[in-house]
């Protein structure tokens, strides 16, 4: 089944934690934690650990994220782990990767499996959607 929504990025925080031992890169490493808010055939919150090589000024770098969903999915109420990574080269989105974390559902979501994707639009629309099964 695939379930579509939209979502809004209701906090960005940065973090003080670093990796150690500290690594010189050219692109230095962050964690910052993340609300978002969800609309659609998925409603609820999610709370994200967020981990980035990131460049700012040039929009070039690769993250990952974590992210504990609670709310429901096509009317299922629940919650489950959700985690993806994509990378930039300013202008384009790479090597994507997103999956629901297997044995992570609760509620009317236990069993939930599958995959999914974001995509952000022209006018900075946030969508996401999830091909996911319950068990």
């Amino acid at each position: 089944m695939r379930a579509t929504a939209t979502f809004t990025v209701k906090s960005f925080v940065p973090t003080e934690l670093k990796p150690e031992p500290a690594v010189s890169t050219g692109l230095p490493v962050g964690v910052a934690t993340m609300e978002k808010h969800f609309e659609g055939e998925v409603v609820g919150r999610s709370a994200t650990l967020f981990t980035a090589a990131f460049d700012q000024a040039a929009g070039v770098g690769t993250y990952v994220a974590m992210e504990s969903f609670e709310g429901s999915v096509q009317g299922r109420e629940g919650a489950f782990n959700f985690v993806h990574s994509a990378t930039t080269s300013g202008s384009d989105r790479t090597a994507e990767f997103f999956t629901i974390v297997p044995s992570s559902g609760t509620g009317e979501l236990a069993g939930i499996s599958g995959a999914g994707g974001l995509a952000v639009a022209a006018d900075g629309t946030h969508r996401i959607w999830f091909d996911y099964q319950l068990d």
